[in-house]
């Protein structure tokens, strides 16, 4: 398949009029595959009511078809034709947050989008993103639309279309070029089917920030216990992975560098994924710097970039500081352990 590749400048305002947006959207509505940039990460869309389309995205991202999907929309409006019931907590949210990086749970009117969408459920995850490029191509669609991150399954996320040219060249019907993404980690999802909001996947809106607007919200207790099944979308399987097997390490900078020391000894090219407070202790064959710790949307921002620069490097370990489980911080840690399946060690 010939990918179209198409760069759009976000900063200018005759978005409307873009013909690059005019052709994504056209294939879109054939109900073919483009990726295209949001302020968290690049999605994969596809027509949410389209059992072919969304067989499509599955298909590029080499994904199980039992996961739900996020569907994008550009209007409020949109919701009527496809969610039941609005509580109020949702209203509450979509009000302060919207656009942007929360994706909300509801319960949609069956046969109103595909059940591949849904993965066969009742609800439905709905998000609008805060991306003038994403927002001016799903108003030229008109349509809801589905949209995992545009990587082969578990790859890191994507933050930068070359991202998504390096792993679905060839398997997609177009790329939009819209820039790097700003956010740097997947939305968080909120379930507000229930009487109190739960968080399915930690992300770029905070449970302070939440609770700020609704008062108490609940984690899933799936983030800390691996026996529970996730619910969220894009939550079930190891995600993010790098190439090479990554640690995280609990303990300090000089037991960090123990194990990296103890590493080469064996032979082995080892990356360390640290902040730049840090940068300057470790002695390591490959060394990548994700921002500041006193700052961590910073960090939140250039992950995905990290894990796969190690890639890229040649790495046969990654060793990885940890980071406060507080505000960004839970969603950087869920990300960290999943790509590392989970795998801390005392350093």
């Amino acid at each position: 398949m010939n990918t179209n590749y198409w760069v759009v400048d976000k900063i200018v305002d005759t978005l409307e009029n873009s013909p690059q947006l005019k052709q994504a959207a056209e294939l879109l509505e054939q109900n073919e595959v483009v990726a295209f940039p949001t302020e968290t990460v690049y999605g994969l869309g596809g027509n949410a009511k389209s059992d072919l389309a969304v067989e499509k995205i599955f298909a590029a991202k080499g994904r199980p078809s039992d996961n739900p999907l996020i569907v994008h929309i550009a209007r409020k409006e949109q919701l009527n034709d496809f969610v039941d019931v609005i509580p109020d907590s949702a209203k509450k949210l979509m009000a302060h947050f919207w656009p942007g990086p929360l994706t909300i749970i509801l319960s949609y009117k069956e046969g109103t989008l595909s059940s591949k969408t849904t993965a066969g459920l009742s609800t439905v995850g709905i998000r609008m993103p805060d991306h003038q490029v994403a927002l001016a191509l799903l108003e030229q669609v008109d349509l809801p639309i589905a949209a995992p991150s545009a990587n082969r399954s578990g790859k890191p996320s994507p933050t930068m279309a070359q991202h998504v040219k390096e792993d679905l060249d060839g398997r997609i019907a177009g790329i939009v070029d819209g820039g790097p993404t700003g956010v740097g980690v997947e939305s968080t999802v909120v379930d507000c089917t229930t009487e109190i909001p739960v968080i399915l996947r930690p992300g770029g809106v905070t449970k302070e920030q939440l609770e700020d607007v609704v008062g108490e919200v609940l984690y899933d207790p799936a983030l800390t216990d691996v026996k529970e099944t996730p619910k969220s979308p894009g939550m079930k399987y190891r995600h993010y992975a790098p190439d090479a097997p990554l640690y995280l390490v609990d303990g300090s900078k000089e037991g960090i560098q123990v194990l990296i020391d103890g590493s080469r000894r064996e032979g082995l090219k080892v990356g360390v994924l640290t902040t730049e407070e840090n940068q300057s202790f470790y002695d390591a064959d490959y060394i990548f710097t994700c921002g500041k710790r006193e700052h961590l949307e910073t960090v939140a921002s250039s992950i995905y970039e990290a894990l796969r620069s190690f890639d890229k490097a040649g790495m046969d370990l990654i060793y990885s500081e940890m980071f406060p489980n507080v505000g960004v911080g839970n969603a950087i840690m869920n990300r960290l352990l999943k790509a590392a399946g989970q795998k801390v060690i005392k350093g």
